[in-house]
């Protein structure tokens, strides 16, 4: 036992004093609140060039309410700021009328309006059909056709339909007799509260309901999914590396001169358990400070931290386990990229029912999903953050079966270990693994 102590001492060690280390343990914050920052500060840095569009109104009534909608977005909703010093920041939508009696008839119209816009002298042009103010188009059947060669930019898109729609309802209104505000305010929506539910005290009190904060039901659940896979990534994978580079450099055979291959591979992994679980410690605890300084430390999973650190270390020991055999069993980083592939799928098997799983918690998906054991440690603990949680049993099960399977991969990993450590030359295959993973 102490011998493999030492050597996770020895790759501990090695792993977290190293620059590259750190510097990825202070880069990951860094880039993703970088990529934060980034989208709110370039949300507003868009392209303020005006757009010209070209109107066929085959109606002859719609035209001009959409022009006049335009002009006054043009003067009002573009900018930002004080009158007196205002900032563009949203492009112009320039309206041009192409009356239907002078450009013709589909196809005509539409080829000459497309040749416009390849020629860059429109940048889109629409089509509203001379039946629009009739009754709701079936099925499948629309009344307005946007036509662009930028199918990515979608604004005008959007504020066109909505004044559109807007316009053609109230025209309905009128046609029907109906006082548009009166409609307006009957059809007015209402607000619905989205609360806890309601709890009596010790002392017999009734406690009111208080309000669901959305955005912390789902960031706590997903921010200690993606810490666990990031961890487990980042903590098992280089095993394969470094266990591929002693081999290749023979310093493998140097000790195993001094330990048993198991041995050798059993202190690695507590190696690569100590660098995941220093690397969610560092996270957990910035975490903690930063929700504590914002006003919402009464968000922290404190009730759920030793359940993480567990299922974190049976991760990483799991698939620690099964890299450490693959760098064993390759020869070169080539044949190891081959080998790694099932294995990666099976890490991202989580974030494919992600979704799902966060929707609803409690479904038979989500628990069978829950309890496939390469799935579990991630699945189990986001169910347990959705509150209001899930029965004790759910956990304990998964934790047994992680149990199993890790012990499971650990040993056939070891024979795997065994074989492959000191074979040179040409890698093994994946059936030649599975047939030293069960026979020896």
């Amino acid at each position: 036992m102490r011998r493999v102590l030492l050597i996770a001492l020895r790759d501990y060690r090695a792993a977290v004093i190293s620059k590259a280390f750190i510097i990825s343990l202070v880069a990951m914050p860094v880039l993703w609140g970088g990529s934060i920052a980034a989208q709110v500060f370039l949300r507003d840095k868009v392209d303020t060039a005006d757009k010209r569009i070209a109107i066929v109104d085959r109606t002859g009534s719609l035209f001009e309410v959409v022009a006049a909608t335009a002009r006054l977005r043009n003067e009002v909703e573009i900018f930002q700021g004080e009158s007196s010093d205002r900032k563009q920041v949203k492009p112009r939508f320039v309206l041009e009328e192409a009356k239907p009696a002078e450009v013709g008839d589909a196809p005509q119209s539409t080829l000459a309006l497309s040749d416009r816009v390849r020629k860059k002298e429109l940048f889109a042009f629409v089509e509203i059909a001379a039946d629009a103010l009739e009754d709701p188009p079936l099925a499948g059947h629309a009344k307005f056709a946007y036509h662009s060669d930028s199918p990515t930019y979608d604004d005008f898109e959007k504020w066109f339909a909505a004044v559109l729609n807007q316009q053609v309802r109230d025209m309905r209104f009128a046609a029907a007799g109906l006082n548009r505000d009166v409609v307006r305010h009957a059809t007015q929506p209402v607000l619905v509260d989205n609360l806890g539910l309601v709890s009596r005290g010790a002392d017999g009190t009734i406690t009111v309901a208080e309000g669901v904060n959305k955005i912390a039901s789902r960031l706590v659940p997903i921010g200690m999914t993606m810490l666990m896979w990031i961890a487990v990534l980042v903590g098992s994978s280089p095993l394969l590396q470094s266990v591929l580079e002693e081999k290749m450099g023979r310093i493998a055979e140097v000790l195993l001169g001094s330990v048993s291959p198991f041995q050798l591979m059993a202190g690695k992994l507590l190696g690569v358990v100590g660098v995941s679980l220093t690397i969610v410690t560092v996270y957990m605890l910035g975490g903690y400070y930063a929700m504590h300084h914002a006003g919402y430390a009464h968000f922290f999973p404190t009730h759920l931290l030793l359940w993480f650190f567990l299922f974190q270390s049976l991760a990483v020991l799991m698939y620690g386990s099964i890299f450490g055999a693959i760098g064993a069993a390759v020869t070169d980083a080539q044949e190891a990229q081959s080998a790694l592939m099932p294995v990666m799928v099976l890490t991202m098997l989580p974030m494919f029912v992600l979704v799902n799983v966060m929707k609803e918690p409690t479904s038979t998906l989500s628990l069978t999903m829950s309890l496939f054991p390469p799935a579990t440690p991630m699945l189990m603990i986001m169910r347990q953050a959705i509150p209001p949680g899930i029965p004790l049993w759910q956990p304990l099960v998964g934790t047994a079966l992680v149990l199993l399977t890790t012990l499971g991969c650990v040993f056939a990993a070891g024979r795997v270990f065994r074989i492959g450590i000191l074979m040179q030359g040409k890698g093994a295959s994946l059936r030649q693994m599975i047939a030293w993973a069960l026979r020896g």
